[in-house]
């Protein structure tokens, strides 16, 4: 069975996937292309995110006590990503080529930030601190996602 950090990264990459394809269309003036990528998009960001608030940070938060600063750090990432999110469905509804990508660049940029903090140091100290409990945080990632 796969760690923490591989599954999670993967996710990381598959949603880098998405915005730049959303971003592409955005850019061509393909609006009904650019909007249901980018719902595609916030789908498995939510996704992904979910894993993390609901699996990952709360079995850390159990080892390591509530509150942990690199966990509360995440989350407040968490909640500006999902505020651009909202912000960049208004600019594809209206039609709003330069400001979406304005908005696009500043989600990316968090986005390439937030990651890199996950996958050099959340995910490899999960891998670490969680190793006795990995089967059961992969078994709910993997109830999370239907998948197999």
């Amino acid at each position: 069975m796969e760690n923490i950090s591989t599954v999670l990264t993967r996710e990381h990459r598959s949603c880098d996937n998405l915005i730049a394809a959303a971003e592409e269309a955005v850019e061509k003036h393909q609006w009904d292309e650019a909007d249901s990528l980018f719902s595609d998009f916030v789908a498995s960001m939510e996704h992904h995110l979910g894993k993390e608030e609901e699996v990952l940070f709360p079995a850390l938060e159990q080892k390591m006590g509530a509150g942990m600063g690199p966990v509360q750090v995440m989350l407040k990432e968490h909640e500006d990503m999902r505020r651009l999110f909202g912000e960049i469905r208004e600019d594809i509804a209206q039609q709003q080529a330069e400001h979406c990508l304005g908005l696009s660049d500043a989600l990316l940029m968090l986005m390439q930030q937030h990651n890199l903090k996950e996958e050099s140091i959340l995910y490899p100290m999960a891998d670490q601190i969680l190793a006795g409990e990995k089967d059961e945080v992969m078994a709910q990632f993997i109830a999370r996602s239907g998948e197999s």
